[in-house]
C-alpha cells in the first residue's frame, strides 16, 4: 500500500481522485506537513472554507504521520476546535505531532495555520488505532 499510486482515490491525498484535494504530505522533524489553498469549491458560509473540509485536513495530516512512517490506522476519536474563520483563496500549513503512542493508540495534534501570518484557524487532537506496519522502511513523502 502506497500514497501515491494512481490507484490511491482518497480524497484528501489520492492522486486517483479526480474531484479530491490532492495533498502531498512529508515528514520534516517528526512533523507532518503539507500546504494547501482553499477556493470557492470548499465553501461553507459565504466566503469561509467549510469546517468538515477542514476537518478533512486536519484528520489526514494527523494519519499520515503514521502512515508516512509506515504504519496503516485509522481515527478512532477526534476532537476540533475552529479558531478563526478560513477565508476562500487563503493559503494554509497543515501540521501534523505526535503526543503520545501506547501500544496500538496513538495520540496526535494536528493544527491549520495561515501561511501568511501562522494564524492558528483550527486544532485537533486524534486518537488512531494502528492497525499495522506495511513498510519496512520510512519514507519521508509521498511525492
Amino acid at each position: 500500500m502506497r500514497l501515491d499510486v494512481p490507484a490511491n482515490r482518497c480524497f484528501v491525498c489520492g492522486p486517483g481522485n479526480a474531484n479530491g484535494l490532492n495533498i502531498k504530505f512529508r515528514l520534516e522533524d517528526e512533523v507532518c506537513r503539507a500546504e494547501w489553498q482553499s477556493s470557492a469549491a470548499y465553501m461553507g458560509y459565504e466566503g469561509v472554507t467549510h469546517g468538515g473540509i477542514q476537518f478533512c485536513l486536519l484528520d489526514d495530516v494527523m494519519a499520515n504521520l503514521l502512515y508516512l512512517r509506515g504504519f496503516t490506522c485509522v481515527t478512532a476519536k477526534a476532537d476540533v476546535r475552529f479558531r478563526n474563520p478560513l477565508g476562500i483563496g487563503e493559503k494554509v500549513e497543515l501540521f501534523g505531532r505526535l503526543i503520545n503512542r501506547r501500544g496500538p493508540l496513538a495520540i496526535i495534534e494536528g493544527q491549520i495555520q495561515l501561511a501568511k501570518d501562522e494564524t492558528l484557524i483550527a486544532e485537533s487532537t486524534g486518537h488512531f488505532m494502528v492497525k499495522g506496519r506495511f513498510r519496512t522502511s520510512q519514507s519521508t513523502t509521498t511525492d
